[in-house]
């Protein structure tokens, strides 16, 4: 397998919204609040799966709105 170096961090997601829904998840980064207690202490690989999941929560969100017509 071909090992392919990080040249920079993976950026933090946050956007400074900072507030949280009834389930735990931050209105602005959509973040769980345990994914972001724990982000300075994951590893790259964690993080990028956090990244891959706030895409899935994006998505969710978006076809929320549409169905209610925001």
């Amino acid at each position: 397998m071909n090992q392919q170096f990080e040249l920079f961090e993976i950026a933090n997601p946050c956007i400074g919204v900072c507030q949280s829904n009834r389930k735990g998840y931050c209105f602005g980064c959509l973040r769980s609040r345990p994914e972001r207690q724990l982000w300075h202490n994951m590893t790259t690989e964690q993080r990028r799966e956090v990244l891959r999941l706030i895409v899935g929560r994006k998505q969710r969100v978006e076809q929320m709105r549409q169905r209610k017509g925001e």
